[in-house]
């Protein structure tokens, strides 16, 4: 496909200032925003014009400058509600992040809901964000977790997860998209099996924002959760999207201002809605550039985004397996654009260190997911990760540094 026809990447890539950037000399080619994206001059100018321009604290003063921070702060809310096709803005939390967002969730849903003997079913696939929060309150209830394996391609085990599911099952927690091998998962018939046993969902999207339209009526999620900074928005924001009826029978997750009622040292009684749980000062900023972020993919579109990378992701899987010494970690059939990889003789770490010699930026690691590393049976991997931003220049950059190592170690 030619993305030429379809898709400006030339004027995308000028949105974006950090490419006029040179490492060690060269031209950045930049394949580690599974990670953490770049950001668009649309956000950069709205971070700075929210502090240089309307800052102040929101929902607490009555002066110009609070009430023009609250409205933009709001008005990404429902920037974000819209995006997601939330129902309300009530279903609308900001965090600091993902991870905030599914502790939130199981401290909170999961402290009022588990017993001894419950079950909470995770996958190989997870994050540790989306593993060690399960844990800490299955320790604190007595509830058990347990993982969908996957197998050979990285793919979601349907039919043993659907063997897992019964009626000690009350949650359900996992990815959209896995941030280390790139693989989609089924989550709408993951979603239909959990409710027809009766369990809640929670959806962790951090890696499916960016890069796939995703509808909260569509998919049926109880809880999905995405972090502003891999779709392109600051550091320190995160969402937690949560059905109203589950989030008004849910204690606060954190005590403090602009979260409650009335307080008398007697009793505290809460807010209602989405006030109940963003205790204290908010991401303000970060809030407003996040909602900048989504009007800027929104102006381009999230098919055009999709088809574009996926194109990326059929040239870069190409041309990488031409390469004797790759190995490529996790082959689903669906998948976002990422490759994790190996090479025979080769620490990862050795990898992302002679590429990023020649300007090219990937990430090497367990990725914060250590069991689906031991299921592949390595400690670690090499990954790129395309965006919007990426082009086939960028890949045939990476091919060529990836044998430049090869010949360096033979």
């Amino acid at each position: 496909m030619n993305d030429m026809t379809t898709f400006d990447i030339e004027k995308i890539r000028r949105d974006f200032p950090i490419f006029g950037t040179e490492v060690h000399g060269k031209p950045l080619i930049y394949l580690d925003s599974g990670a953490s994206a770049q950001k668009p001059t649309v956000v950069l100018d709205a971070v700075q014009k929210a502090y240089a321009e309307t800052y102040a604290n929101v929902h607490r003063g009555v002066h110009f400058l609070s009430q023009s921070s609250t409205e933009l702060y709001e008005a990404s809310r429902e920037t974000i509600r819209a995006h997601i096709n939330a129902g309300s803005l009530d279903e609308v939390i900001f965090t600091k992040n993902a991870t905030e967002s599914i502790n939130l969730v199981a401290a909170s849903y999961g402290g009022a809901n588990l017993q001894p003997g419950d079950e909470i079913i995770l996958s190989y696939l997870e994050h540790h964000s989306n593993i060690v929060p399960w844990q800490l309150i299955a320790e604190k209830t007595g509830a058990t977790v347990r993982a969908v394996p996957i197998d050979e391609h990285g793919e979601f085990m349907l039919e043993s997860y659907l063997d897992m599911l019964g009626p000690k099952t009350k949650i359900v927690a996992v990815t959209h998209i896995s941030n280390a091998i790139g693989t989609i998962t089924p989550i709408r018939q993951i979603i239909d099996a959990a409710h027809d046993a009766g369990a809640v969902v929670l959806v962790d999207g951090s890696q499916a924002v960016p890069h796939l339209k995703v509808d909260m009526q569509e998919i049926g999620a109880d809880f999905y959760v995405f972090t502003g900074h891999k779709v392109f928005g600051p550091t320190g924001i995160g969402v937690l999207y949560g059905k109203a009826e589950l989030l008004a029978k849910m204690p606060p997750y954190q005590g403090g201002g602009d979260m409650i009622n009335r307080v008398t040292f007697e009793k505290t009684t809460y807010a209602k809605g989405h006030s109940k749980f963003e205790a204290g000062t908010p991401p303000i900023v970060q809030a407003i550039g996040l909602g900048t972020a989504i009007d800027y993919i929104n102006s381009i579109g999230l098919d055009k985004i999709g088809a574009h990378e996926q194109s990326l992701l059929a040239y870069a899987t190409e041309q990488l397996s031409q390469i004797n010494s790759v190995k490529i970690i996790g082959q689903a059939k669906h998948k976002a654009s990422i490759i994790s990889f190996t090479m025979e003789g080769v620490h990862p770490h050795d990898i992302g260190t002679i590429v990023d010699r020649s300007g090219v930026a990937i990430r090497v690691g367990h990725h914060c997911a250590q069991p689906l590393m031991d299921h592949f049976d390595v400690a670690s991997t090499a990954r790129a990760s395309f965006a919007l931003y990426n082009n086939r220049a960028d890949v045939d950059a990476l091919v060529a540094s990836i044998k430049s190592v090869q010949e360096i170690f033979g």
